[in-house]
């Protein structure tokens, strides 16, 4: 039964580690990691109960010694959370009982909710915490003076733990678990069989223990909230940064498609640049062209040159969110732009390439970057742009900027063009 537990345990961890990678890739391998810790080692022990199924005759003690639980937990966020657990228990006789010693030991998957945080309990969650938390596993029962060989079983296990935060590095805890059992051969006292049906065994756990919390952040996941006049400062922050004109084009950043247009250029309401003759070419940029190579048989051909110049010198891109293969709505100006200018020029070509930033796993920001490049490919496509006249190609990680800055690394998610 060892081997077979052991099994099932490492399968259990298993899926875990799925399930956190999974949550990572998601949500994931965020730009800004979580401000607080998610893993916590739990070790309690106390009492427990069989409420059945036990042999005529055979009790054990209204609280009966011994109980013991090592469990391992991680939080995805801080309201839900996964853990593994490991319990021990013993069934010996109470008093003036026929005597009898049996033990059981069981693994068990749990899901868990921070009941305070998911009722938005805030204003006394900073001290006093409740967890729910239920799951499956499994048990083996196995007796010193009553039946020979290992009694194997499934289970079912909820539970609430009660938490008293003592620092940012430890809590202490109070449990109160139910049990029901599937499939169980003999009573707990291993004196008899078991006559119950398919969900025969039923116990109760009560202990109380510490539970460790680990990583470098000041909190664990279950006591991490934001303080209420820093929530204010974000939002005032959110305000200020909004009402800025980056671009000094007399629209607000918050209602501008388009952040980045040169200085003194002609814009509409959404801080898009004016394209009256729709060539695809800024009004303000044309004029300056027209200056520049003077208006003659020329210009048009002079034009054309120019702007090829700076869509292959990586002045026009299409920008993306961390973690995200679909445009942001303030770049697409960069696709219409490449649109017009092939729909003007139709014996040329475009390369379409994109890349990621530095955070994550290389493989993973390699597929990301192909992925890019193909959104935009279909956005050109869906424009009218004939598909045999678009090379896409990931480029995978730029590492042309420094990885620890995020406004740096916002840069670099992009797809850039190169026009043949």
């Amino acid at each position: 039964m060892k081997k077979k537990i052991a099994s099932v345990s490492l399968l259990i961890l298993s899926f875990a580690a799925s399930a956190q990678d999974m949550s990572t890739t998601s949500a994931g391998n965020t730009v800004e990691k979580d401000p607080y810790d998610k893993w916590s080692i739990e070790l309690n022990g106390g009492v427990n109960k069989p409420l059945r199924a036990m042999t005529a005759g055979y009790s054990t003690a209204t609280l009966n010694p011994f109980h013991a639980d090592l469990g391992v937990r991680y939080m995805f966020n801080t309201k839900f959370g996964l853990k593994l657990d490991f319990g021990y228990d013993q069934f010996k006789e109470r008093d003036n009982t026929a005597p009898f010693d049996s033990k059981l030991i069981r693994t068990s998957l749990q899901g868990v909710v921070n009941i305070g945080r998911a009722l938005n309990f805030e204003t006394w969650t900073n001290t006093i915490g409740l967890l729910g938390h239920g799951g499956f596993g499994v048990s083996q029962l196995t007796s010193d003076n009553g039946f020979d060989g290992k009694d194997y079983m499934g289970h079912g296990i909820l539970g609430l733990t009660g938490q008293i935060r003592l620092s940012n590095s430890v809590a202490l805890t109070g449990d109160l678990s139910g049990l029901v059992y599937g499939r169980q051969n003999h009573n707990f006292d291993g004196m008899g069989a078991a006559k119950t049906g398919s969900l025969d065994g039923v116990t109760l756990n009560a202990s109380v223990g510490l539970t460790f919390y680990l990583g470098k952040n000041e909190k664990h996941a279950d006591w991490y909230s934001k303080d209420k006049y820093d929530e204010l400062d974000e939002r005032v922050t959110l305000i200020e940064t909004g009402i800025l004109d980056s671009d000094k084009d007399g629209v607000a950043d918050l209602y501008d498609l388009e952040p980045n247009t040169p200085a003194n250029a002609t814009v509409n309401t959404k801080g898009q640049s004016v394209d009256k003759n729709n060539n695809g070419v800024p009004d303000t940029l044309e004029a300056y062209l027209d200056n520049r190579f003077a208006e003659n048989n020329t210009n048009s051909s002079a034009t054309n040159s120019t702007v090829e110049e700076l869509i292959n010198g990586g002045y026009v891109n299409v920008y993306f969110d961390f973690n995200s293969s679909k445009p942001t709505n303030a770049s697409l100006s960069g696709v219409d732009f490449l649109v017009k200018y092939l729909k003007n020029n139709p014996s040329k070509s475009a390369d379409v390439l994109g890349y990621a930033d530095e955070v994550g796993n290389s493989s993973y920001n390699q597929q990301l970057s192909q992925k890019r490049a193909e959104a935009v490919k279909n956005v050109l496509v869906n424009a009218g742009i004939d598909a045999s006249r678009l090379t896409v190609k990931g480029n995978g990680e730029d590492t042309s900027v420094n990885k620890n800055s995020a406004e740096a690394r916002q840069i670099v998610r992009r797809v850039t063009f190169q026009v043949r």
